[in-house]
């Protein structure tokens, strides 16, 4: 199991203490982030597009070039590019160069966005969600597997016999197709043959399964790639009071969230439920956090978990903490557990709670 972490730079006010922290002092905490990630043994650190006040990072590869650099193992990736108002044939050409400055360490997740800002600031018409993505994730594709492409589209000039350069080191970009969960994205990130990855921001995680089976039925070998699933989440691993500690940030996200897009305001309730055994925010203690990574994969048998640490701009002290945690602890726990799941449980039988006891020190 790898495990990560990614951001979006946020740079709202803090609900707690009201400070705001400046777009350059978020670069540098990112950037903090990415260091101590690499030295616990974190394998992934991603960082998020966005176009709005709340968030500082519009541009992702000069952030992950940065990170890249001060960094020697981890993968460094976006979480993720927003492809449907993008340049298929720019976006190739930066994340290889990436590639190339990283050692082989940059991955790109290509997604539509879950906030819209995006379109009319790049002239995209939202009637063509659908149709955009389509086009772009497969003209993506081919430029990752054609050195030289012939193509004709609806919503970029056409190639002919176009030299696409420079090329990753490994030959290949590592792209992965992001989803919030629909069956339809599920086949689509099949279907293409690539790695997907699932947001779960909300609900019982159980409820993803269905998903990662479907996914993993209908994966297309043609790509010469094997099915992987990732999981993005929420979350903050602290030694004491973490679920408290969280829960002013999350309530303040999730308010501005509900009130931009008519959802049911959160409340207390919300909140433990969500933050509780079978919920999708990963908060708690090492122990706590490591077991309900477990218990997901139980759901998913997926291969890579990644938290958001910094909701609401939680305090760099916190997130470093967290950090620092999943790494040393969290890491160590989760891969003695499937370890011992692999020697002899099946993943029907993680079910019963056998792993999590595993993690909790139980027999």
């Amino acid at each position: 199991m790898e495990l990560g972490i990614f951001s979006f730079g946020d740079i709202h006010p803090n609900p707690v203490t009201g400070e705001r922290v400046s777009p350059e002092q978020r670069m540098a905490d990112l950037l903090e982030r990415a260091r101590l990630a690499d030295e616990v043994g974190l394998h992934y650190f991603g960082v998020g597009e966005h176009h709005r006040p709340d968030y500082a990072v519009s541009s992702v590869v000069p952030v992950l070039a940065a990170a890249a650099a001060q960094t020697r193992s981890i993968h460094v990736g976006s979480a993720v590019t927003v492809l449907s108002t993008e340049d298929p044939v720019r976006v190739y050409q930066q994340f290889a160069t990436l590639d190339l400055l990283s050692g082989g360490r940059s991955e790109l997740t290509a997604g539509r966005g879950s906030f819209i800002e995006s379109y009319p600031l790049f002239g995209a018409a939202l009637e063509d969600y659908d149709e955009l993505y389509e086009e772009k994730i497969d003209l993506l594709l081919r430029l990752d597997a054609e050195e030289r492409i012939t193509w004709s589209g609806r919503f970029r000039p056409p190639l002919d016999d176009a030299l696409i350069l420079p090329r990753p080191s490994k030959g290949n970009l590592d792209i992965w197709i992001a989803t919030g969960g629909t069956p339809s994205s599920s086949v689509r990130a099949a279907r293409l043959g690539r790695p997907v990855i699932y947001a779960l921001l909300g609900g019982a995680v159980n409820n993803f399964a269905q998903h990662a089976a479907l996914y993993r039925s209908e994966f297309n070998g043609a790509s010469g790639l094997s099915p992987r699933v990732g999981v993005s989440g929420v979350g903050l691993v602290l030694r004491n009071d973490a679920k408290e500690t969280f829960r002013p940030y999350w309530m303040d996200t999730m308010k501005r969230i509900s009130a931009e897009r008519g959802f049911p305001m959160p409340s207390g309730v919300s909140y433990n439920m969500q933050a509780a055994r079978s919920g999708a925010l990963y908060v708690g203690t090492p122990e706590e956090v490591a077991e309900k990574i477990v218990l997901t994969h139980a759901a998913m048998g997926h291969d890579r978990h990644i938290l958001q640490l910094d909701f609401s701009s939680v305090p760099q002290a916190q997130v470093l903490e967290s950090i620092e945690l999943l790494g040393t602890e969290v890491l160590p726990l989760v891969t003695e557990a499937l370890g011992a799941s692999r020697d002899g449980d099946s993943i029907e039988e993680h079910h019963t709670g056998a792993d999590a006891q595993s993690v909790r020190g139980g027999s």
